[in-house]
């Protein structure tokens, strides 16, 4: 069974782990493709980070990652390295490694592969991929006093609190391309599944890249999404008009044929709706 998921922030992480887990508990043979969103990726002090990217290594890691934050405080109280964006030293160890292989000409894919494997991610039957190589940003637009400002979204997130946004805007978007493997994993899979994540900021960033939307159109596989933590959606929703409910959520999949579990749906659950698609 072939099972493509598109996955961002934390509670995607956790449910491709829980997945992963569970097909592991019973010896399913499957083979787990994740698409990530990387519109949430931010340079600091020199450093790419890919928060997304980064939250499915840490979850489907065969190995703990250094929890200390000794490092990055180090870096914040030199002043290059924002306090509102607090890593592990662990993901600090990913990110340079990231920064220092995509200087050297790779790719964001082939960075990711490499980081999968040396992760364990390989050996768990997960192929982990960006949902394209070029980089791409989304930034939300704030009223000010005389004009209006953008900031990029780890900010408004992290620094100022999510405060209400006009518009989201995705630098980079005009010239993003699906990363190689991306729309093949759509088109070939048994089953899709759209993690809990923002449909605003995470899956619909994804969504916007040439191709993805229409692969999934054209993809004879179920989709099932899980409905995202609703709390957390308010910011997000209200900037595009959206109702915080269920309801409002599936509106913005309207033109997609998608099998709907509620908030609380575990990963048994999602398996075991794959396994009847």
């Amino acid at each position: 069974m072939r099972i493509t998921v598109i996955s961002g922030g934390l509670a995607g992480a956790q449910l491709v782990s829980g997945l992963v887990d569970q097909l592991q508990d019973s010896h399913d043979r499957a083979e787990v493709t994740v698409i990530a969103n990387t519109g949430d990726d931010i340079t600091l002090a020199g450093l790419r980070a890919c928060p997304d990217l980064d939250a499915l290594l840490a979850q489907l890691s065969d190995a703990s990652p250094a929890a200390t934050t000794v490092v990055s405080d180090e870096l914040t109280s030199l002043g290059v390295h924002p306090d509102w964006y607090r890593v592990g030293d662990g993901e600090l160890a990913v990110q340079l490694a990231r920064t220092a292989w995509l200087g050297q000409g790779a790719t964001l894919s082939e960075v990711t592969a490499t980081l999968a494997e040396r992760r364990g991610l390989t050996e768990r039957g997960v192929r982990l991929l960006p949902m394209s190589d070029v980089p791409v940003e989304t930034h939300a637009v704030l009223d000010g006093e005389q004009e209006q400002q953008a900031v990029h979204v780890q900010q408004w997130r992290h620094d100022l609190g999510a405060p209400p946004a006009t518009r989201f805007i995705v630098a980079g978007m005009d010239r993003a391309t699906a990363a190689p493997g991306v729309l093949d994993a759509l088109r070939e899979a048994d089953v899709v599944v759209l993690a809990p994540a923002d449909p605003v900021l995470s899956i619909g960033i994804v969504l916007g890249v040439a191709g993805v939307r229409d692969a999934l159109r054209g993809t004879s596989a179920p989709i099932v999404g899980v409905t995202p933590d609703l709390a957390d959606l308010g910011p997000s929703l209200a900037a595009v008009d959206v109702e915080r409910t269920a309801d409002g959520v599936a509106s913005l999949y309207r033109d997609l044929r998608i099998t709907w579990l509620p908030a609380d749906a575990s990963p048994a659950d999602v398996l075991a709706i794959t396994r009847t698609g």
